[in-house]
């Protein structure tokens, strides 16, 4: 009987709870920031019901309804703007995905531990450099005038291209580049999932004579499946997220018409324009849609590859 009652759900909750208090407790300043700087600032939300006015305020700004929402579907260059953004985004995640996979599966063949760890963390290094610092870097590199990419082209007899200012390939520079930062990371994942394949499955396909192109078919593309999908159904939900600070430090009016995504275009229109309603209905739609897409992904993971967080 006291066996029982030691071990009753009630005793024993109370003992996790005070074994973890601790770990609550460091917890507390993190979720207090959180309240403090994501939640308390969705009030903000009623903006875009409102013909938003500074010196009136939130409560003093007369609501319009759902006007701004009508008004932001009426503007001229909306849809070629929801274009761009779900161009680069897509674009990015599909050679997000393909990059890293192909590189690890290169790099996984190094029988030398040294060179394959060098080579990580060489790869791995810009993923910790923000765009800031990049910007800089690329618009130098891809100078029409003393640029290093641009001198190559001379070379081979090929004209200067203006990278960044050519509404063409501003876009595929975007996607290019930010795949060039990102891919390190992914390329660590996708070299885990490979170590957790049996190598024995390896040594019996050698010995039923398989080729090294039937083994990767056979063995490590199913082996990694599970992780690629998971990798893949976990980027739907920020495909309205293409990259504002990468953009926004790259681009420039020459390009809006093919660079220009949601997030720059919401900057321009609450930061340099003052149209705060407008931008704040063009976020909370962002925000929706964002936010069931990432619903769908997590149910797509847990029915995929039984992933969940909770």
């Amino acid at each position: 009987m006291k066996q029982r009652e030691a071990h009753s759900p009630r005793k024993l909750n109370r003992h996790v709870l005070k074994t973890q208090l601790t770990y609550h407790g460091l917890m507390l300043p993190a979720c207090l920031l959180l309240i403090l700087f994501s939640y308390v600032p969705m009030f903000g939300i009623i903006m875009a019901f409102q013909d938003f006015i500074p010196t009136d305020g939130i409560f003093g700004s007369g609501f319009v309804g759902f006007d701004n929402f009508v008004h932001l579907f009426t503007l001229d260059n909306i849809q070629q703007i929801m274009f761009n953004t779900l161009y680069i985004s897509i674009m990015k995640i599909i050679l997000g995905l393909a990059v890293p996979i192909v590189f690890a599966l290169l790099l996984n063949e190094v029988r030398s531990r040294l060179f394959v760890r060098s080579v990580q963390t060489i790869v791995y290094l810009p993923y910790f450099l923000s765009w800031v610092i990049l910007a800089g870097v690329f618009i130098e590199i891809l100078s029409p005038s003393g640029g290093a990419v641009n001198h190559v082209l001379k070379l081979f007899g090929i004209d200067s291209i203006f990278f960044l200012g050519d509404k063409e390939w501003f876009p595929n520079v975007m996607i290019i580049t930010d795949t060039w930062k990102s891919f390190g990371f992914g390329t660590i994942v996708y070299l885990a999932a490979l170590t957790s394949i049996d190598p024995s499955l390896y040594e019996a396909a050698k010995v039923d004579g398989a080729s090294y192109f039937r083994q990767m078919f056979h063995i490590t593309l199913p082996g990694i499946t599970p992780i690629v999908v998971l990798m893949t159904v976990l980027s739907i939900g920020g495909i309205l997220d293409a990259g504002f600070d990468q953009i926004y430090n790259l681009y420039n009016p020459i390009v809006y018409e093919t660079g220009d995504i949601l997030d720059t275009f919401v900057y321009r229109l609450g930061i340099k324009d003052m149209m705060f309603s407008l931008s704040t209905a063009v976020s909370l739609i962002k925000s929706i849609v964002s936010f069931v897409l990432i619903v769908i992904s997590y149910r797509l993971a847990y029915r995929l590859t039984e992933y969940k967080i909770f």
